[in-house]
């Protein structure tokens, strides 16, 4: 394949996503979420999957749609409150749920990506959050405090959405959309990665991207995007 990471849709990218497996999603709220891969999910029918991402998106766009279908086994996310289903599913027990400050959920992203086995946060410290967690002290600024110990990730495969990526696999991400995406695209094992411009080699500014061809395994030209608004509000 070389340098080339194109394949020709999201059913040949999400090919090698079986049951059981760890996925990294992108997107915050409604906003960059990788929508033809997790069609391609649903289409394939995975089951047992544990799914990090920063929500689970709405009951019928994003990873809604999965948890409709039973696929997911355990959300790790920071919010997941605009899901009916996911709450459903939650108090009944059928869905395990790892309830994560949204800013460590970010940091624990990054580290997986630059290849730190654990982090060390002061948030969560005295909370739930902290239960069967290690805790150290450490001295910052002359004060003496006790940081929590957050593992990074070992996920199998990252999913995400760039607006704009070549063929080597060098990605820009648009506006709001940057937000989970860029870390968990660093983040995966095997990183796949859906854009609405997919453009030939040379086309990018090297100073305008964001994440390198390296972390790319696949990437593909979307379509179909429905660009939501999560709630909308007007004046009367």
């Amino acid at each position: 394949m070389g340098l080339n990471k194109v394949v020709a849709n999201a059913d040949e990218a999400v090919q090698g996503i079986e049951d059981n497996m760890m996925l990294m999603l992108g997107g915050f709220g409604l906003c960059g979420i990788p929508e033809n891969c997790i069609a391609a999910l649903v289409k394939k029918g995975v089951t047992g999957l544990t799914c990090i991402s920063n929500n689970a998106g709405v009951d019928d766009f994003g990873i809604g749609l999965m948890l409709h279908g039973k696929q997911v086994k355990k959300m790790i996310s920071s919010y997941v409150g605009e899901n009916d289903e996911f709450e459903r599913q939650m108090l009944s027990g059928e869905l395990e749920v790892e309830l994560v400050p949204q800013g460590t959920l970010a940091t624990r992203c990054m580290a997986t990506g630059y290849g730190m086995p654990v982090v060390y946060t002061p948030a969560g410290v005295g909370t739930e959050v902290a239960e069967g967690k290690e805790t150290r002290t450490f001295t910052m600024y002359g004060e003496e405090k006790e940081y929590l110990m957050e593992r990074a990730f070992e996920s199998d495969y990252a999913i995400v959405k760039a607006w704009k990526g070549d063929e080597h696999g060098n990605l820009i991400f648009k506006d709001t959309a940057r937000n989970f995406n860029p870390l968990m695209a660093m983040a995966g094992k095997i990183t796949i990665v859906e854009v609405e411009h997919l453009v030939k080699p040379g086309e990018l500014h090297p100073n305008e991207i964001h994440v390198p061809g390296i972390y790319v395994k696949h990437i593909f030209q979307g379509t179909d995007y429905e660009k939501r608004i999560e709630q909308r509000t007007v004046q009367s």
